[in-house]
């Protein structure tokens, strides 16, 4: 049985926590960068891309702050793994960056990493970031 390992990210990104949090935390926010598609039933995100879905509960969030999810599949350490996009707001620079926390296993923590990069990539053009 092979568990997931966390890793995480940064993403300098200039935009306001306020804009940046509509597009974490909301499915029509998601599904303009994150996903082809996203429906949401209360604390049920359902993601879909090229014709696969997977759906997610949305575990906690905060205003302009956080957003965490964990997927809802069967692997073994389902349970412990989770991804989450965090708002951090340097406090001297009054830089903004994106941090992403999220779980793969061993051999695909590069693609996943790869994945984000494109993601964010996709956000930062949407809310007119460098």
């Amino acid at each position: 049985m092979d568990l997931k390992v966390k890793f995480e990210l940064e993403f300098p990104i200039q935009a306001s926590p306020q804009m940046l949090y509509q597009y974490i935390s909301s499915a029509s926010g998601l599904c303009e960068w994150f996903a082809d598609d996203v429906n949401s039933r209360g604390i049920i995100f359902s993601f879909f891309w090229d014709g696969s879905y997977e759906k997610a509960e949305l575990l906690s969030s905060k205003s302009n702050l956080f957003v965490k999810f964990k997927w809802l599949d069967d692997s073994d350490d389902q349970d412990k793994c989770f991804f989450q996009i965090r708002i951090l707001v340097d406090e001297i620079t009054k830089d903004v960056s994106l941090i992403v926390t999220d779980f793969a296993f061993d051999d695909e923590v590069e693609e996943s990493k790869m994945l984000w990069d494109n993601q964010i990539s996709d956000l930062k053009q949407l809310v007119g970031s460098s």
